[in-house]
């Protein structure tokens, strides 16, 4: 993505089923779970670079002894900052005590990190500071085991000012209004009250300490997660720990946000992608299972472990947008899905160079597009396919036409490339462009001047600030008579609000376009009139009900928005013509069938709050205020 934008966030679990000595008699180290974790986060570092955390759990150490670990980092490299710590642990602690370094017990009571219940987080932050209070996991503390909870997530919730209210009322006082501590609180709060339901009903049979293992035995987390979400809106993939080893990862009930399991007789591993949990365990991919909708995978402190719904799933909307750009294309169905998208796109593209193949050069940008970029170049080849069967079948050529009918191929070439490793879409606005125009180099003198048309992929295009100041003027520098460029994604026209950090209308390069149309027609009463349905929605608490944003799109057709736009990024002194070509929502449904979630491009949100943001997200754009909407 050319315009990268954020995401919320990767999840790591990992928990060990056999005693600790296993793993170091086995794998002949300690670090065997440090080492798997690392893995895990490494392999999913695309998902988060503002910041990593981890956290351990031992199981049965004895009373005294430190039995819950956390480490967190916003250095520039977090993951590796982390582990670097975890391996100084061991071996400072191993420093003249080398015979203990396969001894379980001994590291267990004199090392931190040794235990048995691994948790990894990475943060791309959408919201507050990049410090390290920001950083998952969150831990809530207590000197009861079964009263230690600690979470990370890969979640946004829509409803946290409700969420907020919830816990006063329960008699809490949050330090914070944010969902990270809305939920953090609200499962501590029905775990602390689980823990009472079971103590009163064993209190009178059981004397501590043994009420406190009877407790640990017969606390229902299914239930926790039930009165904890229930009243959740968002998308969410929640990771969480007990004190006494227990663990659960909780997914959102129109499974929007992903979470994918492997288990055997060693391990139960949780991951946000598949490639990370088929490298760190080298397992086959047909072995690891996606957590379902509404449902929590719930392991308990022996090691046992099953699916439980916990909320009512709903019609599955899981996040297209992983499948287009944010998970790896390393997992065998987003590659073939990335691929299809390329292809789907050929009779566009063909339309749009007037079927002029001889004279044109296809290229990507940036990186991420290159999967789609190898479907679109198969489409080309069926296409080419066809035409040779047709020319042979249509009458007798000659040697030398049937040799260039048979000989001919794409011209494919390299023509832009990232040259240096720069977070444009961190910049504050001042810098941005100045940013962007030294983010990529170009490849000369493979275009005929004047004559070729130039095609290039990019997996989605969300702002346009990248193509006007920079891609643009670079590919135009290679004297091409035309430039498309072809976006694998449909054209985003809503805000997201379950994990994207894509929040406000004025960002959205598809919204700009709609505003312009409506002004070249004289139709821009319609923003007054959507402005006055979406105020008094709000105001009459109605505005989770319907998203009366769409009505500013409903005036025009795909192709007349995505002709805009190719208007309003094409800079006034460029002297290529300019086209942009975006993937149509049904061939999006085609290539990924099982990701229907579609909101930022269709504007049908899978939650009622989906619909009070978008709502209150277009108030804040006539009001001219730059705040998120949730």
């Amino acid at each position: 993505m050319s315009d990268a934008i954020k995401h919320e966030c990767g999840i790591a679990l990992i928990r060990l089923r056999k005693p600790y000595q296993y793993y170091i008699d086995k794998y002949g180290t300690a670090l065997y779970g440090a080492n798997k974790l690392y893995l895990l986060m490494e392999k999913q570092v695309n998902r988060g670079q503002d910041g990593a955390g981890i956290a351990n759990i031992k199981l049965d150490v004895p009373a005294g002894h430190r039995y819950i670990s956390r480490y967190r980092s916003v250095d520039q490299r977090p993951v590796t900052d982390i582990f670097e710590k975890v391996n100084k642990k061991f071996r400072k602690a191993l420093k003249g005590n080398k015979d203990k370094a396969k001894d379980a017990k001994w590291l267990q009571e004199n090392i931190a990190f040794t235990g048995e219940v691994w948790m990894g987080h990475l943060r791309y932050g959408t919201h507050g500071a990049n410090e390290i209070e920001n950083c998952h996991p969150m831990l809530r503390q207590s000197n009861w085991r079964s009263r230690n909870l600690v979470v990370a997530g890969n979640f946004n919730m829509t409803n946290v000012e409700e969420l907020f209210d919830k816990l006063v009322s329960l008699g809490q006082h949050p330090k914070d209004k944010v969902d990270t501590v809305t939920v953090m609180e609200k499962i501590g709060h029905f775990l602390d009250e689980e823990n009472q339901r079971v103590f009163e009903r064993f209190k009178g049979i059981y004397e501590n300490p043994d009420l406190s293992d009877i407790i640990e035995d017969n606390l229902d987390l299914q239930r926790v997660l039930h009165r904890s979400c229930r009243d959740f809106d968002g998308g969410y993939a929640m990771v969480g720990m007990t004190g006494y080893g227990a663990a659960f990862v909780a997914r959102d009930p129109a499974g929007i946000r992903p979470a994918y399991y492997y288990a055997d007789d060693e391990v139960v591993v949780v991951a946000s992608e598949k490639p990370a949990i088929k490298t760190a365990f080298n397992v086959d991919y047909s072995a690891i299972q996606e957590v379902k909708p509404g449902h929590a995978l719930i392991i308990d402190k022996y090691g046992e472990y099953r699916e439980q719904e916990f909320v009512k799933p709903i019609e599955k909307k899981s996040c297209s947008f992983e499948r287009i750009y944010f998970s790896r294309a390393t997992d065998p169905d987003i590659y073939n899905e990335r691929k299809t998208l390329g292809k789907l796109l050929i009779p566009q593209i063909l339309e749009e160079i007037d079927y002029d193949l001889e004279n044109t050069v296809f290229s990507y940008i940036p990186n991420t597009a290159e999967t789609a970029f190898f479907g679109m170049v198969e489409g080309l080849e069926d296409y080419l396919a066809k035409q040779r069967k047709k020319a042979i079948m249509d009458g007798i050529l000659f040697e030398e036409e049937l040799d260039r009918v048979l000989s001919f191929r794409p011209r494919i070439e390299k023509l832009v490339a990232k040259d240096v490793k720069l977070r444009t879409f961190i910049a504050d606005d001042s810098q941005r462009d100045d940013m962007v125009s030294h983010v990529y180099d170009t490849t000369f003198e493979v275009i005929k001047k004047g004559k070729d048309n130039v095609v290039v992929v990019d997996d989605s295009i969300v702002r346009g600030t990248t193509l006007e100041k920079s891609i643009l003027r670079m590919l135009d520098r290679l004297g091409p008579k035309k430039i498309i460029i072809v976006s694998s994604a449909p054209q985003i026209r809503f805000p997201d609000c379950y994990g994207i950090d894509m929040s406000k209308f004025k960002e959205f390069i598809g919204f700009r376009a709609a505003l312009e149309l409506l002004r070249d027609r004289g139709q821009e009463d319609l923003l007054e009139e959507v402005y006055g349905q979406c105020v008094a929605a709000i105001e009459s608490g109605n505005a989770n009900k319907q998203n009366y944003v769409k009505a500013i799109f409903e005036p025009f057709t795909h192709d007349e928005l995505s002709r805009k736009v190719a208007e309003i990024v094409t800079p006034a002194d460029l002297k290529a013509e300019v086209a942009v070509v975006y993937q149509t929502v049904e061939n999006l449904h085609k290539a990924c069938p099982n990701h229907s979630g579609d909101w930022y491009f269709t504007g049908d949100y899978p939650t009622p709050g989906g619909n009070n943001v978008v709502n209150k997200a277009f108030v804040n754009f006539m009001e001219g205020k730059l705040v998120r909407a949730y």
